[in-house]
C-alpha cells in the first residue's frame, strides 16, 4: 500500500459566511475567528500525522480564490484541492476522486469542525483504509461522522443522504451494506458546530470528557481555539 491522503474539509473563513450555526452564542466575526482557529488545529493535527511517511496532507477547500487567506492557517507540508459545485455529497464525492487521481492509494476527508480530533483517531483511520476494500467511518455524536475513509470512489456512499442531519452515519452504513463494502468504524468524536456541540469544546477544554471520548483527547494541542475560547470567556 502506497500513501493514504488526510484532507481536511474547509470553508475559507470569512465573517457572515462562516460556521453560522454557531450564532448565537458567538458573533458573526467570532464564528469566522474560530474557524480559522479549527483550521490551525485540525490541519496542524493532520500535518504532524503527514510526518509518516505513509501519510500526505490535503486541504478540500473552497471557496476558489481564498488560496491566499487558507494558506495562512495550514502548515507547509499542506496541498490544495478545490471543492467543485454542488451539494456537500457531490463535493465530497469529486473530493474524493480528484485526490486518488492525484496518485495516492486513499483518502480520509475529515470535518473541519472537530479542532481536538486525536492524532491516534486519524491514524487508526488511515490503517484501516490501508487495509482496502472498505469505507472508514469516525460516527459523530450528533449522528452524522466526523471522518470518511476510502481506497477508491463508491458513488452510492453518497447519493440520497440529508446531510446536515442525524441520519447520515446510519444511512451512510446501509448504503455500503448495499453495495457489499464492510464499514470499518474508528473511534467517534463530535463536530462543533452549534450552541450545543460549542459547550462540548468549553467542558473538554476544561478537561470534562464526554463518554464517547474513548481515545485520549487532543484538547493540548487544539492551542489556536483554546486561546479563543479562553479569551471569550475573560472578556464575558
Amino acid at each position: 500500500m502506497g500513501t493514504i491522503a488526510v484532507a481536511i474539509v474547509c470553508k475559507t473563513p470569512a465573517p457572515g459566511k462562516s460556521k453560522t450555526r454557531l450564532s448565537p452564542p458567538l458573533r458573526p466575526e467570532e464564528c469566522a475567528e474560530i474557524s480559522a482557529c479549527f483550521i490551525r488545529d485540525l490541519s496542524r493535527t493532520i500535518g504532524d500525522l503527514a510526518s509518516d511517511r505513509d501519510v500526505s496532507a490535503y486541504a478540500l477547500y473552497t471557496p476558489v480564490g481564498t488560496e491566499p487567506a487558507l494558506r495562512v492557517l495550514l502548515p507547509d507540508n499542506f496541498a490544495l484541492i478545490p471543492q467543485v459545485q454542488g451539494d456537500f455529497g457531490e463535493r465530497l464525492m469529486a473530493g474524493a476522486r480528484d485526490i486518488l487521481a492525484a496518485g495516492h492509494d486513499g483518502v480520509i476527508l475529515v470535518n473541519s469542525d472537530s479542532p481536538t480530533i486525536p492524532k491516534s483517531l486519524l491514524r487508526k483511520a488511515v490503517d484501516a483504509v490501508a487495509r482496502g476494500n472498505n469505507v472508514a467511518l469516525s460516527p459523530a455524536f450528533d449522528g452524522g461522522y466526523t471522518l470518511i475513509g476510502l481506497s477508491e470512489v463508491h458513488e452510492r456512499l453518497f447519493e440520497d443522504i440529508p446531510w446536515s442531519t442525524e441520519q447520515v452515519y446510519d444511512l451512510t452504513c446501509e448504503r455500503a451494506a448495499e453495495i457489499g463494502l464492510p464499514v470499518e468504524d474508528v473511534p467517534g468524536w463530535y463536530d462543533v458546530d452549534d450552541a450545543e456541540s460549542y459547550r462540548i469544546l468549553e467542558n473538554e477544554l476544561d478537561g470534562i470528557r464526554m463518554p464517547f471520548m474513548t481515545e485520549d483527547g487532543g484538547r493540548e494541542r487544539a492551542l489556536a481555539t483554546r486561546t479563543f475560547v479562553e479569551g471569550r470567556k475573560v472578556k464575558a
